[in-house]
């Protein structure tokens, strides 16, 4: 068990996610964790969620009880939250920032280029213990740091360390991503109905064998290309599916989708900077 303190400078749903599965995980005690919010909603749910954890409306208290800060807000509300942290936050700080977007150097042009910055990009499903991010360190952040972060990040999902430029194409793939999979679900959803099955059982048929799919992948070593191929039978049902989407140009598309993601994640991250 980790005997860090962690505080979160906004209590929103991603903040609850995280914060659920490192005491989920064991990693740390309900006490050890702090969240700080100026919506009384927010303060009240994350206190709800995690039973025993302290809140506050006070940033300020955060960071004077934690050794672990979380940045939770959203980007266009962290310039104002930094300006605040900047007299409190200390080399003795790991700040970690999930806010999308915003990037290192403008972390540190506001908290120091000494102040230990680490920035993450996770993704939605992390609020089911299923998430996937990819994260940086500033030029401060030691390896203990990146290590530290890397198991916190695993109570929640899969975590992979990058280069900072990489996190836009993380964004791309990983945090736009979980939409192009519901997108994906409600068609294979509306091709059962299409051909008789009730709703519901479509749905639930689509969402499984999306998520047996995937567990497929990551249980094993095995290419999805040699996984799909032993699906596919000589002149059967698979192939004859496959054939459709190769008409449909599926692959083509969702190559199209991570990059317009990550061009549009360039794109934003260019125009906070300037």
């Amino acid at each position: 068990m980790l005997t860090e303190k962690i505080g979160f400078i906004g209590g929103g749903q991603m903040a609850r996610a995280l914060a659920e599965g490192f005491v989920r995980a064991e990693l740390i005690q309900a006490d050890q964790l702090i969240a700080s919010d100026p919506a009384a909603s927010a303060r009240e749910a994350f206190a709800a969620a995690i039973g025993g954890a302290r809140v506050t409306a006070d940033n300020a208290q955060v960071v004077a009880e934690s050794q672990v800060i979380f940045l939770a807000v959203k980007p266009q509300y962290m310039d104002a939250v930094l300006d605040e942290l900047s007299g409190h936050v200390t080399t003795d700080h790991l700040v970690v920032s999930i806010a999308a977007g915003v990037r290192l150097a403008a972390l540190a042009a506001k908290l120091g280029e000494n102040q230990r910055l680490i920035r993450v990009m996770p993704n939605t499903p992390a609020l089911v213990g299923q998430g996937a991010s990819g994260f940086a360190l500033g030029g401060a952040a030691t390896e203990q740091d990146a290590a530290l972060l890397e198991r916190l990040l695993q109570a929640v999902g899969l975590a992979f360390r990058v280069d900072e430029k990489l996190l836009d194409a993380v964004t791309g793939l990983s945090g736009s991503g979980p939409a192009f999979v519901f997108v994906m679900i409600e068609a294979l959803s509306d091709g059962g109905v299409r051909m008789g099955l009730p709703r519901h059982v479509a749905t639930a048929l689509a969402a499984q064998t999306v998520r047996g799919a995937a567990e497929m992948v990551l249980s094993g070593n095995e290419h999805p290309s040699v996984l799909k191929d032993r699906v596919t039978s000589p002149g059967g049902t698979t192939i004859a599916g496959l054939q459709a989407l190769e008409n449909g140009r599926l692959r083509a598309t969702l190559i199209g989708a991570v990059e317009a993601a990550t061009k549009r994640s360039i794109e934003l991250g260019a125009a906070d900077a300037s």
